[in-house]
């Protein structure tokens, strides 16, 4: 087994392949040298889900896509100030509401 962590190994694979199956990540740990229980294999997963790292999407009933996570661009946080700005905007046509829910 290799000296680097598990998530590690894993977001390495997946990073190298761009995505895969899960049954193909699988394989790819075995050819590693790196043998663990499918319950900590769908934990590792979940786990870097979590931190955004990796997607994980269900293809069929038994095969899930695992990708690596795109990362939200400039243009994407420009398009959120843009979102809120136009969000306060519509709340700012009904003046009166706020102080009547608090």
């Amino acid at each position: 087994m290799t000296t680097m962590p598990l998530r590690n190994s894993i977001y390495e694979i997946v990073k190298n392949a761009g995505s895969m199956t899960d049954s193909e990540l699988s394989k790819a740990l075995i050819k590693a040298g790196i043998s663990i229980p499918e319950d900590e294999f769908n934990k590792t997963l979940l786990n870097l889900e979590i931190y955004g790292l990796i997607k994980v999407t269900w293809l069929t009933k038994d095969e899930r896509r695992i990708e690596i996570a795109v990362k939200e661009s400039d243009e994407d946080e420009i398009e959120k100030q843009n979102q809120e700005t136009l969000e306060r905007e519509y709340e700012a046509g009904f003046p009166g509401v706020e102080q009547e829910e608090i």
